[in-house]
């Protein structure tokens, strides 16, 4: 995969970054810690530059964020209510999520966008949650920046060795995705409990 999201970035530059950032955004599982770093390395060649990489980056979690949010907040109740059963999900829980959001919707954005696996997902629960669509973009542009220029700076300063990024990057996605993995186990549990 990383073979084919390198070529894709060298051969339409800001485009592919801005692109596949949408995606990953979007929920499609694209993994940025090697996006990002590869457009940062043709910087360092002069292929590109960096701050447009970052900037592209950057809009493009913007745009895919929206995308899913909008999911989220038009389909994600329907399909709950009419759904959710099946993957122990009710109307309490959206309940919970609105709350969730109206609280800490800020925060929780803005964490979730520096964290692998979660950054990827975030935008669901935030649409779902009726998080107020400027606030939500707002956070997610402000979580997706440093997230995105700490890749590609990476990329660029390591130059020639960038793909020694993936090897650093690749626990810290492990670790996010196992840490994800428990929250989605600890809330199944508790809507065992609260069904018993």
């Amino acid at each position: 995969m990383s073979d084919v999201l390198t070529a894709f970035v060298e051969h339409y530059g800001l485009l592919a970054v801005f692109v596949l950032s949408a995606l990953e955004s979007a929920c499609i599982p694209i993994p940025s810690e090697l996006v990002v770093p590869a457009a940062g390395f043709l910087a360092f060649q002069g292929s590109l530059s960096l701050w447009g990489v970052v900037a592209a980056a950057t809009l493009g979690n913007v745009v895919g964020s929206w995308v899913a949010y909008v999911v989220g907040r038009r389909g994600g109740r329907p399909l709950i209510q009419r759904y959710g059963r099946y993957v122990w999900l009710n109307e309490r829980h959206l309940d919970r999520a609105e709350d969730w959001f109206a609280r800490y919707g800020e925060i929780t954005v803005f964490a979730a966008r520096l964290l692998p696996a979660f950054r990827t997902f975030i935008s669901l629960p935030a649409g779902i949650g009726e998080m107020p669509l400027g606030r939500f973009l707002l956070y997610s542009l402000l979580g997706s920046l440093p997230w995105n220029l700490a890749l590609a700076i990476a990329g660029y300063e390591f130059g020639a060795h960038w793909t020694a990024i993936e090897s650093y990057l690749k626990p810290v996605s492990y670790v996010s995705a196992v840490a994800f993995a428990i929250v989605l186990i600890w809330f199944w549990l508790g809507a065992r409990r609260a069904r018993g």
